[in-house]
């Protein structure tokens, strides 16, 4: 195990190992490095760990030191003049009629380099620019021909799936990518869809393809004869992430088709038997799940939308209970009437009360004693003996008492 950190020189370019030596390094810290061409300012984009001797390759250079002011500045600078140069550039290009497309400069950090990167079709004869351009900069000058893939992830941009580019996010280097990959994939072969800006089949087909490859030994290929909970059939499509089959079920005169899992679906060896060979069984039986417990009774839970019957209803939701101090408050109240009127003798038959010398009956006319039962029986033979008609106290007693007095008591008698 060898300790490392590991330093990119730019946001789309490569990291290296590094050697820390005594240096306590941080993720994030602008390094001074030795590299092949001289020192170079890079960004640690790990900090120090530790990976295995197979993994590096020597020498192993050593981390100078941790940027200081003075070699931001000095970067800051080569930034300004790599703008420059890029300008200077294509002006000698178009000068020299030449058929190629600048696309990125770098100074370095020591400034006794530029580097200019183009693209073109094919060869380019670029021996006179490289003359102008040395007049020009008074330092050594290197022109690099690029591929349109590294071309794309140097300027970088949004890709078709509105995120960006695979290439300068985190794809170190480039792989070949095949059409075969997104057949696999069960993708359109429409170069159009399939490719990137760069105009090449797209990265992603790539490293997806590890997991395509995956998922596709655990579902039946397209036409493969299978057993199914619902019968034999034939698969005429498969959907490989969410692992799903279509399957044409085999019926006496029709056809039906469903969509399955891939787990309950059997691939029958050697396809569709013979004409009047048996099935064979291959679809494993699948285990019932168990019956989740019932929730118990939730004190908080929310009451029930939905009506019940009327007589579950009654005997769950307590409602008689609610009814019955209802009910009887108002039989209370239609039994306060009449006693209310009998305590009042100033109202209704109050003088007739005063008028005979009797007293007004009391509470408990429902159940009244025996001599107030005799003394009511007098009160009405003494109406009688004067002409008035026997009342009925216990019933419609304010319209007997509210009735006028005879005026002529001889001439009641007389009649009688």
């Amino acid at each position: 195990m060898v300790k490392v950190v590991n330093v990119k020189f730019n946001s789309h370019g490569k990291a290296y190992y590094f050697d820390p030596l005594e240096l306590e390094v941080n993720t994030g810290d602008k390094l001074i490095v030795e590299t092949s061409k001289g020192l170079d300012i890079g960004e640690c984009a790990f900090g120090e760990h530790y990976v295995l001797e197979d993994s590096i390759v020597p020498p192993l250079r050593p981390v100078i030191r941790i940027a200081t002011q003075e070699d931001l500045r000095v970067a800051q600078q080569n930034k300004e003049r790599e703008k420059e140069a890029f300008a200077i550039c294509k002006e000698k290009i178009l000068a020299h009629g030449l058929d190629m497309k600048l696309v990125d400069v770098e100074c370095g950090f020591e400034g006794n380099k530029i580097l200019f990167f183009f693209t073109a079709d094919g060869r380019v004869d670029f021996r006179d620019l490289v003359k102008d351009l040395a007049a020009v900069f008074r330092t050594r000058i290197e022109l690099r021909q690029i591929g349109v893939r590294d071309e794309t992830k140097m300027l970088g941009g949004l890709g078709i799936c509105g995120r960006p580019y695979c290439c300068s996010q985190f794809l170190d280097d480039f792989q070949p990518v095949s059409t075969k990959m997104a057949k696999t994939q069960s993708m359109s072969l429409n170069p159009t869809k399939i490719s990137g800006s760069c105009g090449r089949l797209m990265c992603c087909l790539r490293y997806e393809q590890d997991a395509y490859e995956d998922l596709i030994k655990t579902i039946p290929k397209v036409g493969a004869f299978v057993q199914t909970p619902s019968g034999y059939g034939n698969v005429i499509s498969t959907n490989v992430l969410r692992q799903k089959v279509k399957v044409r079920i085999d019926e006496s005169n029709e056809q039906e088709l469903k969509v399955l899992d891939a787990n309950q679906v059997a691939t029958v060896p050697g396809g569709r038997p013979k004409p009047g060979e048996p099935l064979p069984q291959v679809l494993q039986p699948v285990a019932k799940a168990e019956e989740a417990p019932e929730p118990s009774s939730d004190p908080w839970a929310a009451p029930s939308l939905f009506a019940e019957d009327a007589q579950g209803l009654t005997q769950k939701s307590g409602w008689e209970e609610e009814k019955a101090p209802v009910q009887s408050s108002q039989v209370k109240i239609e039994n306060r009437r009449p006693e209310q009127n009998r305590q009042s003798p100033a109202k209704n038959g109050g003088k007739h009360f005063q008028q005979h010398g009797a007293k007004p009956p009391s509470k408990q006319s429902d159940a009244q004693t025996p001599q107030a039962q005799n003394q009511q029986k007098q009160v009405g033979e003494q109406a009688l003996s004067q002409g008035e008609k026997p009342k009925n106290q216990n019933r419609n007693k304010k319209r007997h008492y509210n009735r006028p007095k005879p005026k002529n008591d001889g001439q009641n008698k007389q009649a009688q």
